[in-house]
């Protein structure tokens, strides 16, 4: 019987630029996030006394700016080699050989597979084939995984590929290939890079997970972040797979129903709700926090009128709450008058109309296609900027243009009632 481990996207010194921006940005202790993460990688590949280490590519977030984030990973990788642990790792599009100036030898216990074909290694102690191929360009966009060979007899087979296995959504289409192409194989666990959420594709046999990245990096990417630690038995089955945490500081969003919030101390009682339910989440880390204040609210106009104010507020209360653990990120103010939640079809003329087509926009595939399809002149005119970043808008992406359409219909729509009260 033995165990791997399996990681990806370790996106080491990830330059995390957006964050100057944010007033009292925890900056140096995210920055160094990805350090201590790929540190407790290191360490639990030694607690666990895992057999070796799979890499499914993105070591590197790009090229380094200087030589000191090639040292950082090759004292790591030192540390395994010390514990007699191989490391088997391939290149993905953010460290692809074309991409990257700077170059360190690595560890006599690292192999990186090459970029011009795949290769088959054997680990020198088990009956257990990997196979690989990396990166050679940042947007590789043929099947990489039809070149890999059959499953070799009597042993375990593994295949690491960095890939978006049947386009996965919100990210680039790099290495396409399809499950039942991977599945074909024959192949005992496919260990895949490049989605950064923690995703199982396929149970056994074959295994085909995502193991998702190893540290979160902005807003998009909530919840714990890891490695996937695979034990097999002795006729080369798998027999338990298990998530480690690896992340050291955390990003989640806190929505906070205010529908019932009559008054300014049901606004703060609702949000030390909200904030406690994070606290218990981020399991003893730092966090940063995205503040979503939802519901049709009795007290919405005192909201939007004083944004400024409540943002404040929800800052302070966060750092009391959590003993400063918790750094709010942003608040999003989402709620909507009371009279806006009414059934809008009892409502006659254009709001309902506008309500009606908005909402059918936002439910219909056939009609979110069409207008991602009709963004396509209009993202190459948009400023580059507006499109990266955890912000960025993603104007070929349906689900970003669904929450798009149902934000727009409650901020227009209630709006709309507002001033029609007030007429």
């Amino acid at each position: 019987m033995f165990r791997f481990l399996h990681a990806a996207d370790i996106h080491l010194d990830s330059p995390l630029t957006t964050l100057t921006k944010y007033p009292g940005a925890p900056v140096d202790k995210i920055r160094l996030a990805t350090r201590e993460a790929l540190e407790n990688l290191v360490q639990c590949a030694i607690d666990e006394k895992v057999a070796f280490v799979v890499i499914a590519g993105d070591v590197y977030d790009g090229d380094w700016d200087d030589y000191n984030t090639g040292h950082f990973f090759n004292s790591q990788m030192t540390r395994l080699a010390n514990a007699d642990i191989p490391v088997y790792l391939i290149s993905g599009n953010h460290d692809a050989a074309n991409k990257m100036t700077r170059h360190l030898n690595l560890p006599a216990n690292v192999h990186q597979f090459p970029t011009h074909a795949p290769e088959t290694v054997h680990h020198p102690h088990l009956p257990v084939s990997v196979h690989g191929q990396g990166f050679e360009s940042m947007s590789i966009k043929q099947d990489l995984s039809l070149n890999y060979p059959v499953a070799e007899s009597g042993r375990f087979n593994i295949g690491i590929l960095h890939t978006s296995v049947d386009g996965r959504e919100g990210h680039a289409n790099y290495a396409p290939c399809t499950l039942n192409g991977l599945s074909a194989k024959g192949y005992d666990y496919w260990a895949l890079g490049h989605t950064h959420l923690r995703e199982i594709l396929k149970d056994r046999p074959p295994m085909i997970a995502f193991s998702g990245n190893i540290q979160g990096r902005h807003i998009r990417e909530t919840g714990p972040k890891g490695c996937l630690l695979i034990d097999v038995d002795d006729n080369n089955q798998i027999c338990d797979q298990r998530f480690y945490a690896l992340d050291t500081f955390r990003w989640e969003v806190c929505e906070v129903d205010l529908s019932q919030a009559e008054e300014p101390q049901d606004i703060l009682d609702a949000l030390c709700d909200g904030f406690q339910e994070v606290i218990e989440r981020i399991d003893n880390r730092p966090a940063a926090v995205r503040v979503v204040l939802m519901g049709a609210c009795p007290m919405h106009d005192a909201l939007f009128g004083g944004q400024s104010y409540w943002m404040e507020q929800v800052r302070s209360l966060a750092s009391q709450q959590s003993g400063e653990s918790l750094w709010v990120e942003k608040v999003k103010f989402r709620t909507s008058p009371v009279k806006a939640s009414r059934d809008l079809a009892e409502l006659d003329g254009p709001i309902s109309e506008l309500s009606a087509c908005l909402r059918e926009w936002s439910k219909s595939e056939g009609k979110l296609n069409e207008l991602r399809e009709g963004f396509h002149d209009l993202r190459r005119k948009v400023p580059a900027e507006l499109l990266q970043g955890d912000e960025g808008i993603e104007l070929e992406n349906p689900n970003w243009i669904k929450n798009t359409l149902e934000e727009v219909e409650k901020l227009v729509i209630g709006r709309l009632l507002s001033q029609e009260e007030q007429a």
